[in-house]
């Protein structure tokens, strides 16, 4: 029976098996994060339960509380106050996520380090008993389709003591990380490799990266560093030291003037989630036939293009959302062989969700929060 399986701790309530989960119940501030008891999912076909051990906080999850990915929602995300709140941000129509309307309530959380409790019927999972990582994106119709599925995002996270997920976006990892420093890798080192993956990045390459003390900014560092390339990466003057320490061979502040600091026409890759004010200057630094590469846009979505700079030097913009088929099992090897190194920044218990992303949204850290549900 599966429930046999799921330990001490579960509570009953009117005859379901219960469990604590964090519950996004629509746009809004801190007070839609409702921290509750809620049914134990349980596995369909295709699919297992994963008791959580530990689940990463990202950007993501705060933009979709707040509504950012309506298309009416023309500000950067450094917008968002403190105290959760939108400052004018909230979308005007109906709003968005990842894959249009975001169906509210929602269980977030992208990242997810666990084990395998249990399988649908038609599961064969070897993996049961084993700790495992989740890969975030989904691609329903096969790799030949760009069509995504999220984790967190268009069906319920990991933000709760237990998860359901696709058998066959399992994986198990063998290493010693703690289950902490596994949360750290799905989403931010997930899109940083697709990122790098589809960039082509090679050894000599001169590589720049902005936003670069940020979850997938850290990663792209690192994921790039172990490919040769010459990183130079672009932060707060507070995070300069780390930043060196994360192996950028050069280093920028977030307030100089690119182009002044590097000149015209000298970077093969920009890495670019800030966007906003910065983009253009991420164009003027990028030799001909050079790679703007980009997967946010903290600073603002909408920008100023010079087509002059596009054309003329035979520039590629490359979007990413959907990961590719050899980026997770990539990852995957890159942990297991000590090729990259987690960066937990901060480690929370599930119930302060509304601390850590408050201690999140303040941009003072390197690398990635981390939330602990009861065990």
């Amino acid at each position: 029976m599966i429930l046999s399986m799921l330990g001490d701790k579960v509570q009953v309530k009117h005859g379901h098996p219960q469990m604590k989960a964090v519950v996004t119940t629509g746009i809004g501030g801190f007070e839609r994060l409702s921290y509750r008891d809620v049914p134990i999912p349980v596995p369909g076909r295709g699919e297992v339960l994963l008791k959580v051990f530990a689940a990463g906080v990202n950007n993501t999850d705060i933009n979709t509380r707040l509504g950012w990915y309506e298309p009416s929602v023309t500000g950067g995300t450094e917008q968002l106050s403190q105290d959760g709140s939108d400052r004018g941000l909230r979308p005007k129509t109906e709003p968005g996520g990842w894959n249009g309307k975001t169906v509210f309530p929602l269980i977030q959380g992208a990242d997810c380090c666990g084990v395998v409790v249990a399988g649908g019927d038609d599961v064969n999972a070897p993996a049961i008993g084993k700790r495992v990582l989740v890969r975030a994106c989904t691609r329903p119709n096969g790799f030949g389709s760009l069509d995504t599925v999220w984790l967190g995002s268009d069906f319920d996270g990991a933000f709760a003591q237990y998860v359901t997920v696709p058998a066959s976006e399992v994986f198990i990892v063998d290493c010693d990380w703690s289950d902490a420093e596994l949360a750290t890798i799905p989403c931010a080192y997930g899109t940083a490799e697709n990122m790098v993956q589809r960039a082509r990045v090679s050894a000599g390459d001169r590589v720049l990266v902005t936003g670069a003390s940020g979850g997938v900014g850290s990663a792209v560092v690192q994921l790039a560093k172990r490919r040769g390339a010459f990183v130079i990466a672009v932060v707060g003057r507070a995070k300069m030291n780390l930043a060196q320490a994360l192996g950028a061979d050069g280093i920028i502040a977030r307030e100089a003037d690119l182009v002044a600091e590097l000149g015209a026409n000298v970077i093969d890759v920009v890495f670019d989630n800030v966007a906003g004010g910065g983009f253009a200057s991420c164009l003027k630094v990028l030799a001909r036939g050079g790679r703007y590469v980009s997967s946010g846009a903290i600073a603002g979505p909408l920008v100023s293009l010079d087509m002059r700079d596009l054309y003329l030097k035979d520039l590629t913009l490359i979007g990413c959302t959907a990961w590719d088929e050899p980026v997770f099992p990539s990852l995957v090897g890159y942990i297991e062989r000590g090729e990259i190194r987690p960066l937990v920044a901060e480690i929370f218990e599930l119930k302060d969700i509304a601390k850590a992303q408050q201690e999140f949204m303040k941009k003072s850290h390197v690398g990635n929060f981390v939330l602990l549900p009861p065990q």
